[in-house]
């Protein structure tokens, strides 16, 4: 092993989820991507699968997971382990064995494969690269002293790179003999070859276009014709293209084609995106003749017939430099291949009962800068058990939280929105006011803490709907504001409720007599974790205190909540309610304020005019003026939603 390497290693990731005093062995696998420079670590994937009674991974399984989360464009380049130095070549040996399972033999012998150990007892870690991917056991490997933690990674991953994505419904014809059901095995995967034969034809046609329909100056679609494929090119060795003329032989174009310049913000969710299209009526045979042929193919024994649609959706990462030809045949097809083979095997055992519902999804989990593909069972409920642990062992994997849902299917990738609207989201959008504290003015403490709301919300205020609510409904108003954030984080899937509909709940609930629906009565905390529990299964924590001077006392308990739970706070004290973004609280002199959202503005969605206004800000119990904002001769009661512990 040789010291002082010259080569440095970029981290675009933070590995926050290692764990000091972890056991011994390959924990971690590292992903990269040939279009960045060598030795690049974009992400940490954890390894969940060993062997029995064996701290090694189960190479099987686990080259099967990574082949279906991690997108075509990405590749693993190394492995982590815990302990001493002296594990670093079983860690390369690890990625140097589950990249020929998942690439092939052949992909490694010129691939610098990463080491990296974590310290059991401190946590630090050390990098070591191999000189190449060759086997061999006496090669050197040196270490790492150079390691570049990347203060922009997104901006470094998605300046330079876009998506492609390439959606692709088929129907499978799979003829199989009564006589001989199992037979059914050796039809589907024919039918399974043929699809993947008509994708590499020589006739194949493919359409890549910009997914956004609306942006002005849109380039016309690209053609892209089988002939011009070349299966076996390596994508770290491609050279760029310059930007072609706008016409449409891909043949001088990149996929910078389909760029979109000037851009301030750098993300997955507005990355330039390609669409690319399967022209199935090109799919044709490549016979030479040109006139019409029909076969007869007489069926010896009876047969059945049964036709299964599938749906591929694919998405992979591309350098914009990228030709489009090789774009093509280097990511789509490969991507859709894989994927019908995988739906195949998924098949395969229920084939002749009831079929199974398979469907991608891709996500963009925090903390992962790419994106992420899942294959869910739909004909399971999400909430079933199984697909319950599924999720959790995803979460395991990607180092994500237990307690809130981040992979279910509503967190999925929206790109119709983009297609439709020609908006830079691929997140699920309303037409109200989201996350409107962003970027407004500080508290005023002097040395604080800031804890604030985690996640988005809408504003729900006094009039919207066309509904006048004015001097009667802020703590309404509150309450949806406080399940908004539920929906957006995805714990529910059920619509903010009107004001009608809380009160039937309250009613249903035996709380309030028929007489409240339709009333103008006020509601306060209680009722309001009635309207949680029933609704969202949401339990709620209580605060009393006798007097709004009391309100500052309760600052750290508030903090602690932010930092724990995150979710929007109702206050409420006489007939005024408000919601509770954050507190700013120094622990040491006591100095502390509220961030409000004020739900008794009555003006139009006008964010400007909300920050100017006050209407969201930064609130102290007195002012330095001496000004009140909590009243000292009314009691307020503090509802804290619990987050529900589940993924």
């Amino acid at each position: 092993m040789a010291e002082g390497s010259n080569r440095s290693v970029t981290l675009l990731c933070r590995p926050k989820h290692l764990s000091k005093g972890s056991d011994p062995g390959i924990n971690h696998w590292l992903i990269g991507s040939p279009f960045l420079p060598p030795l690049t670590i974009v992400s940490i994937l954890r390894c969940i699968h060993t062997i029995p009674s064996s701290s090694s991974p189960d190479w099987r399984k686990e080259s099967e997971d990574l082949k279906t989360l991690i997108p075509k464009g990405f590749e693993l380049i190394g492995a982590l382990a815990y302990g001493d130095d002296t594990i670093a070549r079983a860690a390369i040996d690890a990625a140097r064995g589950i990249r020929k399972l998942l690439y092939g033999e052949g992909t490694v012998e010129d691939q610098p494969l990463i080491g990296a150990v974590s310290s059991s007892d401190s946590g630090q870690l050390r990098f070591f690269v191999s000189e190449s991917g060759n086997a061999n056991a006496s090669s050197r490997i040196e270490s790492v002293t150079s390691i570049i933690q990347e203060e922009h990674p997104e901006k470094f991953l998605w300046e330079n790179g876009c998506l492609l994505r390439c959606e692709l419904p088929i129907k499978l014809p799979i003829y199989y003999p009564l006589k001989n059901p199992t037979d059914i095995e050796k039809a589907l995967t024919q039918a399974t070859e043929a699809v993947i034969a008509k994708l590499r034809d020589p006739q194949a046609v493919y359409m890549l276009e910009t997914l956004s329909k609306t942006c002005p100056d849109q380039p016309p679609p690209a053609i892209v014709r089988g002939v011009q494929l070349d299966f076996h090119t390596d994508l770290s060795k491609t050279k760029p293209l310059a930007k072609g003329d706008e016409g449409s032989d891909a043949s001088s174009l990149s996929c910078s084609y389909f760029s979109i310049n000037n851009k301030a913000v750098f993300s997955m969710e507005n990355a330039d995106t390609i669409q690319v299209s399967v022209l199935f009526n090109s799919l044709g045979s490549s016979s030479t003749s040109d006139a019409p042929i029909a076969e007869y193919l007489p069926v010896l024994e009876e047969t059945r017939l049964i036709v299964v649609d599938i749906k591929l959706d694919v998405l992979c990462y591309s350098s914009k430099e990228l030709p489009l030809r090789h774009a093509v045949s280097c990511l789509i097809i490969p991507s859709l291949t894989d994927q019908l083979n995988i739906l195949q095997s998924f098949m395969l055992p229920n084939l002749l009962g009831q079929h199974p519902q398979l469907k991608p999804y891709h996500y963009s989990p925090p903390g992962i800068l790419h994106p992420v593909t899942v294959f869910y069972e739909l004909s399971f409920g999400e909430t079933e058990m199984k697909q319950v642990e599924f999720r959790r062992s995803l979460h395991s994997r990607l180092g994500l939280p237990y307690d809130r849902p981040l992979l279910r299917i509503a967190n999925a990738l929206d790109f119709s929105k983009l297609k439709n609207s020609g908006t830079a989201s691929l997140q699920k959008g309303s037409a109200l006011l989201r996350d409107v504290h962003i970027g407004i003015p500080s508290s005023g403490v002097t040395g604080g803490t800031l804890s604030i709301v985690q996640g988005s919300y809408e504003y729900h205020h006094y009039l919207q709907d066309g509904f006048n609510d004015s001097g009667w409904g802020c703590a309404y108003r509150s309450l949806q504001t406080i399940i908004s954030w539920f929906r957006l984080q995805n714990y529910s899937s059920i619509e903010v409720p009107s004001h009608r509909e809380i009160q039937q709940s309250l009613v249903e609930i035996g709380d309030k007599d028929p007489s409240f629906i339709g009333s103008r009565e006020w509601i306060g905390a209680i009722e309001l974790s009635f309207v949680l529990d029933k609704l969202l299964g949401v339990t709620s924590k209580i605060i009393n205190v006798r007097s709004g001077a009391e309100l500052p006392e309760k600052c750290r308990e508030l903090a602690l909540h932010f930092e724990t739970q995150s979710t929007p706070v109702m206050i409420g004290g006489g007939v005024l309610a408000y919601t509770l973004l954050g507190v700013d609280y120094n622990d040491a002199t006591g100095d502390c304020a509220f961030l409000i959202l004020d739900p008794h503005y009555t003006g139009t969605e006008d964010l400007k005019k909300i920050i100017n206004g006050g209407w969201c800000g930064w609130k102290k119990a007195v002012d330095n003026k001496g000004k009140k904002f909590f009243l000292h001769d009314k009691f307020y009661n503090l509802l804290l939603p619990q987050r529900p512990n589940m993924v």
